[in-house]
């Protein structure tokens, strides 16, 4: 079986669930993919003790069903009733139908379904996405199973590149913040800490950052390390790596870390108490006094 083994059950569901929300789409409603892939699991379940066929959706009989204007599941009852007395009594006449035309009523049938503008518009939107598209659908005509089974992986790297190179906006001044645009996850540490060193630590003076943290709402252990790293690097160079805007489990994970790291509500707050620090260029500011840090945590 080799491959098709893995693939043939991933297929089935692939299937089942983009023929749901095709014709879902196509007939305004929504459909719960939950759902779908727990009853196709549970009828695959029962149906092994019976050894019964895999059960499974199908592109072809779906779109006959809704050319014939089937709404409802006893049009199945109704299919099956149609079977048995075309097995009973029209045999014979079927020997003189051509396998073409068999053919030809499937291709009628899910014909409406091929959107032949959607390269266009992910060439407009974002081109990456053209990729996944482009190899499984040239190594389909390989074999089905390679197909899917390279159209998977290719959008998986496609997602782990977008978390591994997160967006990093940098600010200069007062003093230099650095924002990650999205969530911080593993593969993102390396690409993080690149972006802080390079332009903290990396210029001559060395100066303080702020790592704005409002849009991390978790962390796992391998982000810990990093951030303990980073804050190392700024400690050996006598600077300051101040943590802004940390939400309460974010905050939690750290101080069960013991990373001893300041930390500021605002990003005004930070801005003020690392203005004094050295590292940091003079700038003027009002006569206000300046806020006590916070504590090290």
């Amino acid at each position: 079986m080799g491959a098709g083994l893995a693939v043939v059950p991933l297929m089935g569901l692939l299937e089942s669930i983009a023929v749901a929300k095709a014709f879902a789409s196509q007939n305004n409603y929504r459909i719960d993919a939950n759902q779908e892939l727990l009853s196709i699991g549970l009828t695959n379940v029962l149906g092994s003790f019976f050894s019964s066929f895999p059960v499974t959706g199908s592109f072809g009989r779906t779109a006959v069903n809704a050319q014939s204007g089937v709404c409802t599941p006893a049009g199945g009852l109704v299919t099956g009733v149609l079977v048995l007395l075309s097995l009973g009594y029209l045999t014979s006449l079927f020997y003189y139908i051509p396998k073409a035309a068999l053919a030809a009523v499937i291709i009628m049938a899910v014909a409406p379904l091929l959107d032949t503008g959607i390269a266009c518009t992910l060439w407009r939107v974002r081109r990456l996405d053209l990729l996944p598209l482009s190899v499984t659908f040239l190594l389909c005509f390989w074999e089905v199973q390679y197909g899917v089974l390279a159209g998977t992986l290719v959008s998986l790297l496609v997602l782990l590149r977008s978390v591994a190179r997160p967006g990093v906006q940098v600010s200069e001044w007062p003093v230099l913040v650095v924002q990650p645009a999205g969530g911080l996850h593993f593969p993102a540490v390396e690409a993080l800490r690149e972006a802080v060193t390079s332009r903290a630590l990396g210029v001559s003076p060395p100066r303080c950052a702020v790592l704005e943290c409002s849009h991390i709402c978790s962390l796992d252990y391998t982000v810990v390390l990093g951030l303990r790293e980073l804050l190392e690097d700024f400690r050996r160079q006598g600077l300051t790596l101040a943590l802004v805007g940390l939400q309460e489990p974010v905050l939690h994970v750290l101080l069960s870390a013991d990373l001893n790291f300041q930390h500021f509500p605002s990003l005004e707050e930070a801005e003020k108490y690392l203005s004094q620090e050295p590292g940091t260029q003079p700038h003027s500011f009002s006569d206000d006094p300046v806020p006590e840090p916070s504590l090290p945590c």
